[in-house]
């Protein structure tokens, strides 16, 4: 598969005057799957029909995510394993719902330790997102071998996130978070995390365009979206391709 050339959106105004009136809910007039609700995670990816259940031979577990998704990594991994490289699906596609338990609990073992609402979400940021907030919602988004950034210093995962950096582009794939030495804002490097942009980039486009800080609500500390400014900061704290 050929390299795809990927456009990252300009910088966009977060600011809810400049957000247009969506109708019954659908923002995108080629594809009406795309919702808001679809961008902030309160569908059921289990039941969707752009989404399937990724097979025992490239995931850990049951993981559900974008059938085209499935594909790409399907021949990536394929590609890596005639190298005597190993990929595997260790995350996938998490519904708000999901997203919310990781957050309620890491929020409440954090809040004691900090005096405002803001570092406490600062804190849990580092490496998890705020429900509404994270690319996991969309089905493009995976986490592959391991989410311990230890685990990547060994021989083993060393080798895999090095075939990463120089193959994974040619099946669409890139490292969101990566080191901020070149500005990068948000989260910490995660050697793990992978997007498959040819779908992702679009869905952060309608989503800069759709939801504010406003609207990401209905989970402890959810004030702290505006406070910490979470779309620019980390929605959009992601590396430029």
């Amino acid at each position: 598969m050929k390299d795809l050339p990927m456009q990252a959106p300009a910088p966009i105004d977060t600011s809810v005057e400049s957000k247009a009136p969506i109708t019954d809910n659908t923002i995108s007039e080629t594809d009406s799957t795309l919702t808001t609700d679809y961008l902030m995670g309160k569908f059921d990816y289990t039941k969707h029909p752009l989404f399937e259940k990724a097979s025992a031979s490239i995931s850990n577990r049951e993981i559900y995510l974008r059938k085209e998704t499935i594909q790409a990594f399907t021949a990536m991994h394929d590609s890596a394993a005639k190298e005597n490289v190993s990929l595997r699906i260790v995350s996938g596609t998490r519904s708000f719902e999901e997203q919310k338990a990781i957050w309620e609990r890491k929020w409440k073992k954090e809040s004691p330790h900090y005096p405002s609402k803001g570092e406490i979400a600062r804190k849990i940021l580092e490496y998890s997102s705020m429900p509404s907030t994270s690319r996991h919602h969309w089905g493009t988004d995976i986490d592959i071998n391991s989410v311990e950034t230890v685990y990547f210093q060994t021989e083993k995962g060393l080798a895999e996130y090095n075939w990463l950096v120089q193959h994974a582009h040619d099946f669409g794939f890139y490292q969101t978070y990566t080191p901020k030495d070149r500005g990068r804002t948000g989260y910490s490097v995660e050697e793990w995390h992978w997007s498959y942009l040819p779908i992702a980039n679009r869905c952060l486009e309608l989503y800069n365009q759709h939801i504010t800080n406003q609207d990401i609500q209905g989970f402890l500390g959810c004030e702290a979206a505006v406070e910490i400014d979470v779309v620019r900061e980390y929605v959009n704290g992601i590396e430029k391709y």
